[in-house]
């Protein structure tokens, strides 16, 4: 069984007391720029086991009455469709998904602010969409010279020209669907329009990583950096943390880099100087949570070793540059770690060797490891899961779970009729036929059932799956990675 490396109770109630002292700090009127997913956080889940990938959210619960939300969304975005590639949607279609999430569980969401604002039709059908579904929509412009040219930044024709976002509660908290949404510029424009209404409201940073007061090269650390490669983020120890107290601190280069900057933007707002280092606006406490080290330990070790594969496909797929390789293998190279620090690898690669052919082997959380290949009736992915759904379930493995009279004609179905030219089962087909098979067959029956226990359980394949069985993986909880080639030399893969 999985450890535990994180003490999700603890950080509901550091974090939630840490960010009602600093609103308190505020004269009751605190920015709260969130970084990261408030929701579904299963990088941190996977880093941090223990960590709960809604626990954001239940933090921000216990702090319901105070506080209400405001989503950015970048103008920019809006015009290019920008889609979130975890969720395979648009970030306009990802606010409202926010919406009604923030909404579903007693979270107030005031208005939505879209920012470096530009007409045209997309921008203005999107803002035109949430008016009429009666969401208040504030309109924030570009700022020549943003962000060096302070003088101009904090004045009437900086931060003046934003229409200034109406809120009621003490906790103000901006969040939104991706980086580059223009959170930071939302804070910095409200504080601007408080101050000369003669509301001393602050501003603070929520981010989950890097965590500042673990070691640089901790593989917690590392694995943020691992994740994020496409953003050149690179963490660092803070300079302004320990020039001012003597003490070293974890950041990431973009805050360090924008400090100067933005602290003397809040100077020029407030007239005094309000924090000394990028660590110290940060109000994160997950670090005083880690329970067992040694398990976090191997768990990002485990993650640095997926965002590795995931890079190498993100390449080969023509989703990243070249250059992402050499960033993960520099990051590979400070863990000390090697792709067969995977379990699942070796088999996975031995089979295909002894098969001449695509192979899967699925690590399940007791440690065994079971392995799929091609056959004429299902593909390796198919195979190995049907196998890990019989050693999950204890039963040998000649136990029928899915007969061939089922699978033949779903394999009709799929060429003769929908013009497919695969007739092997996709994982959710094979999924779909086992349902209808545990009708007569028990064995069936039970495999169905004990699916959750397959959550956690690590599949590797040696060739890119279709998006279809990525995407049921993910559904189960079995974290795939893949060898950066395809089965074929076809120039079109389909998803």
């Amino acid at each position: 069984m999985r450890r535990i490396a994180f003490d999700s109770d603890k950080y509901i109630k550091l974090q939630s007391a840490k960010i009602m002292e600093r609103v308190a700090r505020f004269n009751n009127k605190l920015y709260l720029e969130f970084g990261g997913k408030l929701f579904d956080d299963n990088h941190a889940s996977r880093v941090l086991p223990g960590f709960q990938p809604d626990i954001k959210i239940k933090m921000l619960s216990r702090l319901a009455d105070k506080a209400e939300i405001i989503i950015s969304i970048n103008a920019h975005d809006i015009e290019k469709s920008k889609r979130r590639s975890d969720l395979d949607i648009t970030y306009n279609q990802d606010v409202l998904r926010l919406i009604d999430a923030f909404t579903g569980i007693g979270l107030y969401v005031s208005s939505v602010v879209i920012t470096q604002y530009v007409s045209n039709a997309q921008v203005d059908n999107f803002r035109n969409q949430l008016e009429k579904m009666g969401i208040k929509v504030y309109l924030h412009y570009t700022i020549d010279g943003y962000p060096t040219n302070v003088d101009r930044i904090v004045s009437d024709e900086g931060y003046g020209r934003n229409e200034y976002v109406e809120t009621t509660r003490p906790l103000v908290v901006v969040t939104a669907p991706g980086p580059g949404s223009g959170k930071m510029a939302t804070c910095l424009s409200q504080l601007y329009h408080e101050y000369k209404r003669g509301i001393y409201a602050g501003y603070a940073k929520y981010e989950t990583f890097p965590i500042f007061n673990l070691p640089l090269s901790h593989p917690v650390n590392l694995a943020y950096e691992a994740a994020t490669v496409d953003l050149d983020d690179i963490n660092m120890i803070d300079p302004f943390h320990l020039s001012a107290y003597g003490i070293t601190a974890v950041n990431y280069n973009r805050d360090v880099e924008i400090f100067p900057v933005l602290s003397r933007i809040l100077k020029q707002i407030t007239n005094e100087e309000v924090y000394h280092s990028p660590t110290d606006m940060g109000v994160n406490m997950n670090g005083m949570c880690i329970v067992d080290d040694e398990a976090a330990r191997e768990a990002s070790n485990q993650e640095i070793v997926r965002r590795y594969y995931q890079t190498l496909v993100d390449v080969r797929r023509g989703y990243a540059p070249e250059s992402s390789i050499q960033k993960i293998e520099v990051i590979m190279n400070k863990a000390g770690l090697t792709p067969e620090y995977r379990r699942c690898v070796s088999p996975a690669l031995k089979k295909a060797e002894d098969t001449n052919g695509p192979a899967v082997a699925i690590e399940l959380e007791d440690g065994r490891i079971v392995t799929g290949k091609n056959s004429s009736l299902l593909g390796a992915a198919s195979a190995a899961l049907i196998n890990a759904m019989k050693a999950v379930s204890n039963f040998d493995d000649e136990t029928m779970l899915l007969s061939p009279n089922i699978i033949a004609p779903v394999q009709k179905l799929k060429t003769e009729y929908l013009g497919n030219n695969n007739p092997r089962l996709h994982l959710d087909e094979v999924l779909v036929a086992i349902t209808i098979s545990a009708q007569m067959n028990p064995f069936a029956d039970k495999a169905i059932r004990n699916l959750p226990l397959l959550k956690g359980a690590q599949a590797h394949s040696t060739v890119i799956l279709s998006q279809n069985d990525e995407n049921t993986f993910r559904k189960l909880g079995i974290q795939l990675t893949c060898e950066p080639k395809y089965q074929t030399k076809k120039l079109f893969h389909a998803k």
